[in-house]
């Protein structure tokens, strides 16, 4: 009875592993096929694990966070595969091919000649000489920054003019404008992962020899670089592109992607009529391109320029203008450099470009984004940074750039003034980065800006040093009885030092936002606004607030101060984010209660709630944890890998 021994029609609940292991086995003879099912015994399974449900249950993922891994500081390992020496010559040429060429010279994989000449390969001596370059697009079309696609094209006519395949691919992406505070969200930051876990398949599954990848969105840029980090070829990142600014006919003013949000909120509050709403998000977004603002993607697009990992000026280079155009024909050139130099990402990715990276962002007024990405970006690398590292900036770097969300003007108009190049040539100059770091271009940082035009003294979208915004970095690493393993704060300097006030309890962004629609925030008394059980394992997928902060924004609500273990964006008074245990896990904001008094010291860096370690104890002992959101399909697979936000949220 074939249904009775087809694995795939047996109860999923039954995890008793008695399942037949049948392997199918196709007879070709002249008139029919048969097919024979053999049974192999399956091999012996390791000891079980004990689970709940699905998962293991809330208490025994807190004290695996507690406990380090057995073998932390074994050197990770990846898939070791076979590729010519370096510098190796064949009829007097060096040899670029290093990986590809194990499949196509010679005759030990005939298969793969044959897949790779129906895929596009013209001849012999293309398929034996040519270096093979994988072009990675981050690219869906429901989003503005479809255009990678188009870009990659480019790319790929670029190589070829310069002696090599490329072979396009794509991976998945999440808007996170698209999915912002609706579950969407909960996709977001696992895609990281994803567009990480994706490009080194494809890259090391195929043999390229190198890889540039192009990605347009938040999650895109440190997934690329994970990759990098991972599979260690010869590769450069280009960045889509910033999108332009909009403009309300209505309300007469610039809009952006943050204007949708905190239009909302006016129009809660009275502020402004529904037309007024229409307007604002009909001409938020005029054209392709990532978030115009120092949001996630030009935050971490400019601290990887700072890096050495892309071409001068892709950070900022608007994605609708001919000189994206030619940065993409350029990359061919960069890349040949590096196959031919044996430049490898692990060359580029160090302690030191990390350190730019990190003073970039505190320049640049960065998204606290970041502070994950390059916890996990480093960890894939095998470096060792932590939170602590980005205080320690943040103490002696100023914060500078007059850009949106916390500003006035967009990345297009620091594109307009000389863009990346010029302000990395001028913190070179100023002794705040490291302009002696090796870059994809076989030159130093310092020799990439040198060409770049001084920044002009009568702009103000990069002040001078002498007059900072703020004279240390907007970013503040917290710790105290409300967040022992950490919080990341976002403090430019408007909001204050310190802030004191009543806590106002809620179990999930949506339930705030009810009560703000509901109009139960009081303007004449200080508010501590706790939103949890939205971390990595509680939201699950540590989904971002953008909608909580700019409603707080549109309606004019300034005696508010925002706390969440889960993630935030945009601007309004003192927001603390990132808290360390999350509540899911039984962290102290789980056991936070309405009235607590709630103190966030951006001074001595402390955040605390005023009940006594007794008090706190008594709490956390009579707590219990709520069941997980999701138990199957990818987030479910993702609860039960990820690690805390002061970890970098890594798998």
């Amino acid at each position: 009875n074939p249904t009775s021994l087809n694995p795939l029609l047996c109860d999923p609940s039954d995890h008793t592993y008695n399942t037949l292991f049948l392997t199918p086995l196709q007879l070709c003879v002249p008139v029919t096929a048969l097919t024979c099912y053999f049974y192999i015994p399956p091999p012996p399974l390791p000891p079980p694990i004990v689970f709940s449900g699905i998962f293991r249950d809330t208490k025994t993922m807190a004290e695996d966070n507690s406990q380090p891994q057995q073998q932390e500081n074994e050197k990770s390992r990846f898939l070791e595969f076979r590729s010519i020496p370096y510098g190796t010559k064949r009829d007097g040429e060096l040899v670029l091919n290093r990986y590809s060429s194990l499949l196509t010279n010679g005759y030990e994989f005939p298969g793969a000649q044959a897949m790779l000449y129906a895929a596009g390969i013209k001849s012999q001596e293309d398929m034996r000489k040519k270096p093979q370059v994988g072009v990675a697009s981050v690219w869906w079309e429901g989003n503005p920054c479809k255009y990678v696609l188009d870009l990659g094209k480019t790319v790929k006519e670029g190589l070829e003019n310069n002696g090599m395949i490329g072979w396009q691919f794509n991976t998945i992406g999440v808007s996170d404008a698209i999915t912002m505070s609706n579950q969407g969200m909960r996709f977001s930051l696992q895609s990281r992962d994803i567009i990480a876990d994706s490009i080194e398949t494809t890259t090391c599954a195929q043999h390229h020899d190198a890889n540039i990848s192009i990605p347009g969105c938040d999650k895109n840029m440190p997934g690329c670089v994970m990759a990098m980090a991972r599979h260690n070829r010869p590769s450069i990142m280009i960045y889509g592109g910033s999108i332009k600014g909009g403009y309300s006919e209505r309300l007469h003013q610039p809009v952006n992607i943050s204007s949708c949000f905190e239009a909302h909120g006016a129009l809660m509050y009275g502020k402004i009529s529904e037309a007024d709403l229409d307007d604002v998000v009909k001409h938020a977004c005029p054209g392709p391109g990532g978030c115009g603002g120092m949001y996630t993607a030009n935050t971490m697009a400019t601290a990887i320029e700072a890096m050495g990992l892309t071409l001068p000026g892709s950070s900022t280079t608007p994605a609708e203008s001919p000189a994206k155009m030619r940065e993409c024909l350029r990359a061919s050139e960069a890349i040949r450099i590096c196959l031919e130099r044996d430049i490898k990402p692990r060359d580029l990715i160090t302690r030191e470009s990390f350190e730019n990276a990190m003073v970039v962002t505190m320049i640049m007024g960065g998204s606290t984004n970041a502070v994950l990405h390059f916890l996990a970006m480093s960890h894939t690398a095998d470096l060792d940074l932590t939170i602590d590292d980005f205080q320690r900036v943040s103490d002696k770097i100023p914060y500078l750039a007059d850009l949106k969300p916390s500003g006035k003007y967009m990345v297009a108009d620091l594109a307009e003034i000389g863009g990346m190049p010029s302000v990395l040539k001028f913190l070179i100059h100023a002794n705040l980065v490291n302009g002696d770091i090796p870059t994809v271009t076989g030159k130093t940082l310092r020799e990439n800006c040198e060409s770049a035009p001084s920044l002009d003294l009568g702009q103000d979208i990069i002040r001078p040093l002498s007059n900072p915004i703020k004279s240390s970095g907007h970013i503040r690493i917290l710790k105290g009885n409300l967040a022992p393993g950490g919080a990341v704060a976002k403090i430019t300097g408007k909001e204050g030092k310190v802030f004191v006030g009543k806590a106002r309890v809620y179990d999930g962004e949506p339930a705030l936002i009810s009560s703000l629609e509901r109009g139960e925030i009081r303007p004449d008394e200080n508010t501590v606004l706790c939103v949890r059980y939205e971390g990595p394992k509680g939201g699950p997928g540590m989904p971002e607030q953008l909608k909580t902060s700019a409603v707080l924004m549109g309606a004019g609500l300034r005696n508010v101060a925002l706390i969440t273990d889960g993630r935030y964006s945009g601007v309004m008074t003192l927001q603390v984010g990132h808290i360390v245990p999350e509540a899911q896990v039984g962290g102290p904001i789980a056991i936070l209660k309405d009235g607590d008094i709630v103190t966030i010291n951006a001074e001595t860096n402390q955040i605390s709630m005023s009940a006594s370690d007794g008090e706190i104890a008594s709490r956390l002992k009579s707590w219990k944890a709520p069941r997980l959101k999701v138990t199957r399909g990818t987030l479910a697979k993702y609860v039960h890998l990820v690690g805390d936000a002061s970890h970098g949220v890594r798998l």
